[in-house]
């Protein structure tokens, strides 16, 4: 190779043939990774599977696992790859029987779609993930691309849809984002977002293990137990449980947050994302008698995983959309970041996500501590 090739060659983006690849739970996956934090993304569905600190001797993953769970309870782990922060794209909830019989899955096509490489590589201290997968039942292409930077307890996430239809479509779509034990602890994890109103899941004739009433409106995090005591939601109880609310997160804000705080380990996992995008923030609540407990920090379209036609039927809630429209032939986007991180000994809560010059700033007001992340991307 000449000369002005090798200095070619060096100027040009480090784009490498494939990232490396690890088996999790029995699912291939990919491998990202910089100096603060390891990323596995499960090749089908595109799944976070899990996020560990590199300095963390115990390697905790706060992500859901399931099949974990199920092999600590001697049974068989699902073959699906529903694991840790999956998509629910275009869906969000059960299907009608017609689309059922069309082969539509319950939360969208896109968690169950292997995807394919677009690029991945180190252009200077990012490295670069990029993945696209068809949806042939609703005839769209999602498209996610995931960035970290070196140096930053940060992972960037950009995606996006395209419609292959020559009409205006509704559509539904979520981060099924999802934490678990024993980073969710009974009692001192603790879950902050910036709350506007709130309302309980209507649950009919499904009631079994709530703790309060279903279809009752409240402010967050306080909701009125079914014994009329004040319940605080931010923490999950040591008894049994579930329950299953929604939050319109505050539309003053252009960005908005949901953290997990887990004091005891100072370990914090976050998101901000922006307002527009998703307003939602569902609550699911996953507290089974063995304590392998899990919980939904689900961020999305609409304020419930229901079916297609009533998340579209319902309109507006709290005067909020309850989906998003993607127009004929069209692409929409919508960008997020994850942050996991360590805190501050004392911190025990987070008033405020803030992103500005290049810092990501978390504070707890009350304790007066504040972490400062460096993240040198915008939203």
């Amino acid at each position: 190779m000449s000369r002005s090739l090798c200095l070619l060659a060096l100027l040009l983006p480090a784009w490498a043939a494939a990232p490396p690849e690890r088996q999790f739970e029995n699912h291939p996956a990919v491998v990202l990774s910089n100096d603060k934090l390891e990323l596995l993304v499960l090749k089908q569905g595109g799944a976070l599977a899990s996020v560990v600190l590199q300095d963390d001797s115990d390697k905790l993953n706060p992500l859901w696992n399931p099949a974990r769970y199920a092999r600590e309870a001697g049974r068989q782990p699902s073959s699906r790859a529903g694991l840790g922060h999956f998509i629910c794209v275009d869906g969000f909830g059960p299907v009608s029987r017609e689309e059922q019989a069309a082969g539509l899955s319950g939360h969208g096509e896109a968690h169950t779609r292997f995807w394919e490489l677009k690029s991945y590589g180190r252009d200077g201290g990012a490295l670069t993930l990029a993945f696209t997968m068809d949806l042939p039942v609703v005839q769209e292409q999602f498209t996610r691309t995931l960035r970290m930077v070196d140096g930053e307890n940060v992972i960037y996430v950009e995606s996006e849809l395209e419609s292959k239809l020559g009409f205006d479509r509704p559509v539904c779509w979520a981060e099924h984002a999802t934490i678990g034990s024993p980073f969710l602890k009974p009692g001192v994890t603790v879950v902050d977002m910036p709350a506007h109103r709130s309302r309980t899941r209507p649950y009919g004739s499904n009631a079994r293990g709530q703790r309060y009433a279903g279809g009752v409106d409240f402010t967050w995090p306080v909701v009125t137990g079914l014994d009329g005591q004040p319940i605080d939601l931010r923490t999950a109880p040591s008894a049994p449980s579930g329950g299953h609310t929604t939050t319109l997160l505050d539309p003053g804000r252009r960005l908005v947050f949901v953290t997990a705080l887990e004091p005891e380990r100072r370990l914090i996992l976050g998101y901000l994302f922006r307002q527009e995008e998703f307003p939602w923030l569902q609550n699911w609540e996953n507290y089974p008698p063995d304590g392998r407990l899990a919980r939904g920090l689900e961020f999305s379209t609409q304020p419930f995983d229901v079916p297609r036609r009533e998340a579209i039927s319902t309109g507006t809630m709290f005067d909020a959309p309850t989906y998003r429209w993607l127009p004929a032939r069209s692409r929409i986007g919508a960008q997020f970041l994850l942050f996991y991180a360590r805190v501050p000994e004392g911190m025990r809560k987070v008033d405020d996500v803030r992103l500005e010059g290049g810092k990501l700033t978390i504070e707890d007001r009350t304790a007066g501590k504040t972490l400062v992340l460096s993240a040198s991307r915008p939203l």
